[in-house]
């Protein structure tokens, strides 16, 4: 499986000739949905939800479908009966061949006056887990863990502790646009140093395979 990662939070996933393509916001490349024949959205914020970039890919690919949680639903499924698919924690669904499990129900507490949301996480072929927007821990190993970096609901101890917790074989980041360069090394030294597993960042564009 081929791994490439798109700005912020999204990313691209290669296997036998399809791809899946997680989170596509509004940080993120207007390419990244280009001939994705799956996509998950983990919740509605716009930095993983862009609505337009969404349309446009399952107007592009007619055979194309989306899985997401219902806030994200009820704004596309009317144009595209039956190619938008609601799920929730605890289901489990094949996508373009990747067989994905459905994690976690609550948007991570920005403030405690802002309301949560809802938000899932999506756990890929067994191996690729993308949390979204919360530090969900998985009821099972992870492989490759995405790892939300910079938000304004987090701090790095509270990242270095998640990724403790879940103890992945290895960590790329992800939800890092506002982490400014400057910063990033500071980030890289710490969660290296203090998170107890593999961890690593791909610029925009780079790919692995895993």
């Amino acid at each position: 499986m081929k791994l490439t990662k798109k700005s912020h939070a999204c990313v691209r996933l290669e296997k036998d000739g399809r791809t899946l393509v997680l989170d596509p916001g509004g940080f993120t490349e207007e390419d990244a949905v280009l001939g994705a024949d799956a996509l998950l959205v983990t919740h509605e914020h716009p930095d993983h939800f862009d609505e337009g970039r969404l349309r446009a890919a399952l107007d592009a690919n007619p055979a194309a479908e989306i899985w997401t949680l219902r806030s994200v639903a009820e704004q596309l499924s009317a144009a595209f009966p039956g190619r938008v698919h609601t799920v929730g924690h605890g289901d489990a669904f094949s996508a373009a061949g990747f067989d994905v499990q459905v994690y976690g129900e609550l948007h991570a507490v920005i403030h405690p006056d802002i309301p949560r949301i809802t938000n899932v996480g999506f756990f890929v072929d067994g191996a690729v887990f993308h949390p979204g927007d919360a530090l969900t821990v998985p009821d099972r190993p992870v492989d490759t863990l995405l790892l939300p970096v910079m938000a304004p609901w987090n701090k790095i101890s509270e990242v270095i502790d998640y990724v403790r917790e879940v103890k992945p074989r290895r960590a790329y980041d992800i939800h890092d646009a506002l982490l400014t360069d400057l910063a990033r090394p500071i980030y890289d030294r710490q969660i290296g140093a203090l998170g107890g597993t593999d961890h690593d960042r791909l610029a925009p564009g780079a790919s692995t395979e895993l």
